[in-house]
């Protein structure tokens, strides 16, 4: 009697142990059986950001100009633009492509002068002479007051209206492009707000039409307004700034006055208070000044207020 006792206890003993066996082991398996979508559920990875893209004055998308680093996650060159800055230009189409940096890239690299990063001048391409020819500079001159030769090509960085950095260029005489790249450069750093930088040639070389559209600009080979004289733009040793916000004003024998651009005639008294205004306390008229330029602002026989000029 006692021998089947004991033998039934070894059994129930025996299968008790099998049972606790098998629940550790489908516990075990259990943790195994976690899928995929489970793991990924818990624990998600982090989402690849896309490299930023520019939208071009055509409309297409295309990656931002070479003149930034986007591979520095950090920094932008010397100028120290920050990758927000970056990002805020080529989401805004602020590195849109410009018409002579198109016709300029890379082709004169080798004799390109920089001063930072997106601020540089270098000599005119064969290409981009074909195109300001005919246009900002006329055809067959016979005794040309400046020659191509004498042209630098200068890119720079601007923040505009809407407080974006974007890409403006200019053609100007090589006697001024150094100071050029070094003022655009230091009211790029001070965030100092130009609506657009274009060559004149975008507006078939009509300055009348570029001012309206407040495009600031320096090269045209034309004389001054109102006389068979050249201008100092016909040099390329003149920039407008901001045109339509800063006129150019003459007077008459009847004390009424002559506002260029006409749109501009709201802002021809200075001693109102608005945005965009140069006068002499202006960082951009400060700056130009150091420069050795002249402010048509200081003229007493006539108001240029956009108009900075220099005899290099």
């Amino acid at each position: 009697m006692n021998n089947r006792r004991n033998a039934l206890i070894k059994g129930l003993t025996a299968i008790a142990a099998v049972i606790v066996i098998c629940i550790s082991v489908s516990r075990i398996a259990g943790i195994g059986s976690e899928t995929l979508g489970d793991i990924a559920r818990e624990h998600p990875q982090p989402t690849a950001t896309p490299r930023p893209t520019a939208t071009s004055a055509s409309g297409s998308t295309a990656e931002p100009s070479g003149a930034y680093n986007t591979e520095n996650p950090e920094t932008d060159g010397d100028d120290g633009m920050e990758t927000d800055d970056l990002q805020n230009m080529t989401e805004t189409g602020g590195s849109a492509s410009l018409t002579g940096l198109a016709l300029n890239r890379d082709l004169m690299e080798d004799a390109r002068t920089t001063w930072a990063e997106g601020f540089y001048h270098e000599p005119l391409s064969d290409a981009l002479t074909e195109y300001i020819t005919g246009v900002s500079y006329p055809e067959d001159l016979n005794e040309p007051a400046v020659i191509t030769d004498d042209l630098s090509y200068v890119h720079v960085l601007y923040y505009n209206f809407e407080g974006n950095p974007a890409e403006g260029e200019l053609i100007c005489n090589q006697g001024i492009a150094q100071d050029l790249v070094e003022i655009f450069h230091e009211l790029y750093q001070a965030e100092y707000q130009i609506e657009k930088i274009r060559l004149i040639d975008e507006y078939n070389g009509d300055d009348d039409l570029s001012m309206e559209d407040n495009n600031t600009s320096c090269f045209n080979y034309r004389v001054v307004s109102g006389s068979s004289n050249l201008s100092r733009h016909a040099y390329g040793l003149a920039v407008d700034i901001n045109p339509l916000y800063n006129p150019y004003i003459t007077y008459n024998r009847d004390h009424s006055i002559n506002v260029a651009p006409a749109a501009g005639e709201e802002y021809a008294d200075r001693s109102k208070s608005f945005p965009y205004k140069i006068d002499e306390n202006d960082l951009c008229c400060r700056l130009f000044k150091e420069h050795g330029f002249t402010w048509g602002g200081d003229w007493n026989s006539c108001k240029d207020y956009q108009h900075f000029q220099k005899t290099p």
